[in-house]
Order: structure tokens, then C-alpha cells, then sequence
């Protein structure tokens, strides 16, 4: 699993190595706790199928914004589904709980979303990831499971 970041490495070309992400619901495991989690969709269907994070304006001033402020993430992928597979789409994660006793999950929520819980900037969905439901996908932590998953496809 990659280590939280506060700062972002460079844009790498499109010709560096593959990295392993973890999904959301594999982290919500081995936190053992809820988690929070950012994902970025495009408008319209034609926009989602040229989607690209590295070239999204808005979730790089995000990533700027939290590293400014200090607020750990790492990438990480969608809720693991085995009725298919999508590549990654910049989905990131938080250190933070969710606690709206701590003054920086506050200043990240206000951020994120208004008083009214909708979110401030188009295109973005801000999560919370239960512990409940990634403990049902519990069993894709056992050895082998992923392997033995993609020699049935």
C-alpha cells in the first residue's frame, strides 16, 4: 500500500510503471474504520469516455488545496465490484475520520461541500465509505483471490 502523501510528485509521462492501488473498501479494511474518499466524474457519457484525472483542472487545485493544507491522501481505487473492472480515474482517499470534532475534517468538509451537504465543486463526489459494508467484500483479502478472480475472466 502507497504511504499518505503531502505532496504530490510530479506529472509523470504516460510511459512510467504501472502502480498497485488499493480500492477503497480494502483500506476501509485495513484501517478497520469508516473512510473517506474523493471521486471525480465527469459531466455527460461522451466526456466520461475521455476522461483523464491527470489533465482534470479541478482535482489538481484540489490536490493542491489539500496539500496546502496539510490534509494526507493517497490514490486509491473504486469500491471493488467483481462483475467487471474500470481503470483509475484519480480516485483519492483520507487519513482523516470522520469526525466533526476534528477541526481538519471540518475545514476539509467546508471545503469540499456547503451547508446543505451538496458539493462545491462540479464534477466531484466527496464519500464515506462504512467499515459494515467493505467488511463484505472481506473475502477478497484471502491469498489468491484476485488471481484466482482473473483466470475466470
Amino acid at each position: 500500500m502507497a504511504a499518505f502523501q503531502t505532496k504530490r510528485a510530479p506529472t509523470l509521462p504516460m510511459t512510467t510503471m504501472p502502480q498497485l492501488i488499493d480500492h477503497i473498501d480494502a483500506i476501509a479494511r485495513q484501517r478497520q474504520r469508516d473512510v473517506l474518499y474523493l471521486e471525480f466524474h465527469p459531466k455527460s457519457h461522451e466526456e466520461s469516455r475521455r476522461y483523464r484525472h491527470d489533465e482534470d483542472l479541478v482535482r489538481s487545485s484540489m490536490l493542491d488545496w489539500l496539500d496546502a493544507h496539510a490534509i494526507a491522501w493517497q490514490p486509491c481505487g473504486p469500491y471493488a465490484e467483481l462483475s467487471g473492472f474500470s481503470s483509475w480515474r484519480g480516485q483519492i482517499c483520507f487519513e482523516l475520520p470522520h469526525d466533526d470534532t476534528l477541526p481538519a475534517y471540518c475545514q476539509l468538509r467546508d471545503y469540499l461541500e456547503h451547508a446543505d451537504g451538496s458539493m462545491r465543486h462540479s464534477g466531484v463526489r466527496f464519500y464515506l465509505l462504512t467499515l459494515d459494508l467493505a467488511m463484505q467484500n472481506a473475502a477478497h483479502d484471502e491469498p489468491g483471490f484476485w488471481d484466482r478472480w482473473a483466470q475466470d475472466l
